[in-house]
């Protein structure tokens, strides 16, 4: 039988992290292919930030591709044709009738997530599988110790996905995040790029309009991209919010100097 260790995840980009993690498993001998299962929506994350479906696995297939091990690294779809949401234990359930005569699963899985596991689904069967941990770092992985296999040499994740997206969001360099494969796909779909949170923050600002936290991201975007007009309209919102507002009452002393300097015909402060 194929030792075929499952690696869930919304995977939203896929980065290098991932990558390097699964690149390590099948180098270390602990399984003889790897999985990467797309997640077509966690039943315990938001949906607001997440790609379609298919732009996931896409970039998924072409970080696999680009692998040290592209003939065992590779993404999975089984969960998209499955009932929504979709939990760990169906997933499981599925693959055991439909390829459990030919294959033995494990599952990979991060130390945050073998923290909360008693919260999943069916939690005690998914125990009955081997499970494969991989440590955060700074964070100590204690539960189910006599359960589970901790990865102590594997490669530790300092990216995430979340930090991936905002810097694409903030038209920020992330070649050191993700393969160039992955970028190009990001680039020619438009995912994750400045002008689509700023529509994201438009939208939510109308809603909300004396959200600080909301109206300090947009105003920094509006910096970042030169917009000094929204830009300054949104640090003096700030300000009448709170007129102590240190970072944003420095962001707008900048601006006015730029546009006094650029516009001294036109400019009125």
């Amino acid at each position: 039988m194929r030792r075929t260790m499952l690696y869930f995840g919304s995977f939203n980009p896929v980065h290098r992290g991932h990558i390097a993690l699964a690149e390590w498993v099948v180098g270390q001998g602990l399984c003889d292919e790897l999985a990467l299962v797309i997640s077509p929506q966690s039943p315990y994350k938001e949906a607001a930030d997440l790609a379609p479906e298919l732009d996931r696995f896409e970039m998924a297939e072409a970080a696999c591709r680009a692998s040290r091990y592209p003939e065992r690294i590779r993404p999975s779809v089984v969960e998209f044709l499955l009932p929504r949401p979709s939990y760990t234990i169906d997933t499981l359930r599925y693959l055991e009738q439909e390829c459990g005569d030919r294959m033995r699963f494990s599952i990979l899985m991060g130390g945050d997530q073998i923290e909360r596991l008693d919260g999943w689904k069916e939690w005690e069967r998914i125990l009955e599988y081997p499970i494969y941990v991989y440590p955060r770092r700074g964070e100590p992985t204690v539960r189910f110790a006599d359960r589970i296999t901790l990865l102590d040499g594997a490669p530790l994740l300092d990216i995430s996905s979340t930090a991936v997206r905002r810097a694409l969001e903030a038209g920020e360099e992330v070649s050191q995040w993700i393969a160039p494969e992955v970028a190009d796909h990001i680039r020619r779909r438009g995912l994750w790029s400045p002008e689509r949170r700023l529509e994201l923050l438009d939208r939510r600002l109308a809603d909300t309009p004396r959200d600080a936290d909301l109206l300090l991201e947009r105003a920094r975007l509006h910096y970042r991209r030169n917009a000094w007009g929204p830009a300054l309209n949104d640090f003096n919102a700030l300000l009448r919010l709170d007129p102590d507002h240190a970072e944003a009452r420095e962001y707008a002393r900048m601006i006015r100097e730029i546009l006094d300097f650029r516009y001294t015909d036109i400019y009125n402060p």
